[in-house]
């Protein structure tokens, strides 16, 4: 691709719906002259958050895409697929049973294809080492890889930003506020469970409530 037709003022947010990925989405808008987002329906038990991700792209008027990818559902086990499955996380230093295997690898892989099509070498994603539930392909060591991957089996110089990276929920929320976005939470949905209000239980609304709580104000959405 022609350095012309490179928009290295543009930027793809994968957007989930929930808490991290809309304040990553808040950077980007700071950021960037230009921001799309993409969301990504596998067959997830909290389908909630495609909604979600729906309602913010309209009322921030964004251009929006969910694609679907039900390959993950029919080659893993994991309790964010299988409603059989108990949400849990592991008591023996395992993976909880949330964690799906290649999500994110596909995931940034498929919006890295979409993104080129389009000239836009910036990636936008939520990942967090900093408080999360154990998974993998959360850690900065697997984005710097898989960055390098994808630039080099598409030759085309993409960049992964992930602004959540080494701060902590309390601090994620400190940065909405920064960014002035912190009224967006409101319209996010973050519980495994799916359910509206949030159940308050699973460990995605856990570690939400906790870093509210941390940061001293009310969460925005309603739980059970």
């Amino acid at each position: 691709m022609s350095k012309a037709l490179l928009k290295t003022k543009e930027a793809l947010v994968l957007h989930s719906g929930g808490q991290d990925s809309t304040t990553c989405l808040a950077w980007a808008l700071k950021k960037f002259d230009k921001v799309y987002l993409i969301s990504f329906d596998y067959g997830q038990r909290h389908k909630s958050e495609i909604r979600a991700a729906k309602t913010i792209a309209r009322r921030l008027k964004l251009s929006h895409e969910t694609l679907k990818l039900p390959i993950l559902k029919e080659l893993t086990k994991n309790a964010l697929t299988d409603k059989s499955i108990k949400v849990k996380t592991s008591k023996k230093g395992g993976l909880p049973t949330t964690f799906v295997d290649g999500r994110n690898a596909l995931f940034l892989t498929v919006a890295a294809i979409y993104a080129k099509q389009k000239g836009i070498p910036n990636l936008v994603t939520g990942v967090c080492q900093t408080d999360y539930s154990g998974y993998p392909d959360c850690r900065h060591e697997f984005i710097k890889s898989i960055q390098k991957t994808l630039t080099l089996a598409m030759e085309f110089p993409f960049k992964i930003h992930t602004p959540l990276m080494f701060l902590t929920k309390a601090q994620t929320i400190g940065l909405m506020v920064k960014l002035g976005g912190l009224e967006l939470l409101k319209y996010t949905h973050t519980c495994y469970e799916g359910t509206k209000p949030a159940c308050g239980k699973c460990p995605a609304c856990r570690l939400r409530l906790k870093g509210f709580k941390e940061y001293g104000i009310d969460d925005l959405i309603y739980y059970r």
